[in-house]
């Protein structure tokens, strides 16, 4: 839903984006993988993006898992969920990360663990590609009444509350 609602927010503001999931083995709690394209022309391209500017990890798990920063440009970006602030470079590759406790904010704001909007707000901010007021009028296609302010809450507080260091 991350990489739908960033599609939005792109298109919003005049950019051309794609974005759709990459599934392995459709089960609960099995990873996922999801990925958007943005660019200021069309896009032709629809294959899954193998050369990432930037990428976002929904735990803190994965920024030790093998494999993960493949591709990964120079100067890269990663948006990271952990309570722990990112000191020492996780690859060569990351220039710029962003970090905030998303889990937090969305048990606080929406009373489940569901981090996606926290973790768009924290790209917005660490990588200034998109404006926090394009997030938030996204998140209306995607949800009403209190969802939607829940929601708001918690892209906001990403935004407000990351943590960015370079490297």
């Amino acid at each position: 839903m991350a990489s739908e609602i960033l599609a939005t927010a792109f298109v919003a503001e005049g950019k051309y984006a794609t974005a759709f999931p990459s599934f392995g083995t459709e089960r609960r709690g099995a990873p996922v993988s999801a990925f958007v394209r943005m660019a200021d022309n069309d896009i032709r391209e629809r294959t899954q993006v193998y050369s990432p500017d930037c990428l976002i990890f929904t735990d803190s798990f994965f920024k030790n898992v093998s494999g993960v920063y493949e591709g990964l440009k120079p100067d890269g970006f990663l948006i990271l969920n952990s309570s722990e602030k990112t000191e020492i470079i996780p690859n060569e590759n990351v220039k710029t990360s962003g970090t905030v406790n998303a889990t937090r904010i969305a048990l606080e704001e929406i009373k489940r663990p569901a981090t996606n909007t926290c973790l768009i707000g924290a790209f917005a901010a660490t990588t200034g590609w998109v404006g926090l007021d394009s997030l938030l009028s996204a998140l209306e296609e995607f949800w009403s009444g209190k969802a939607l302010e829940g929601n708001r809450q918690c892209a906001r507080r990403g935004y407000e509350e990351v943590r960015v260091a370079g490297f």
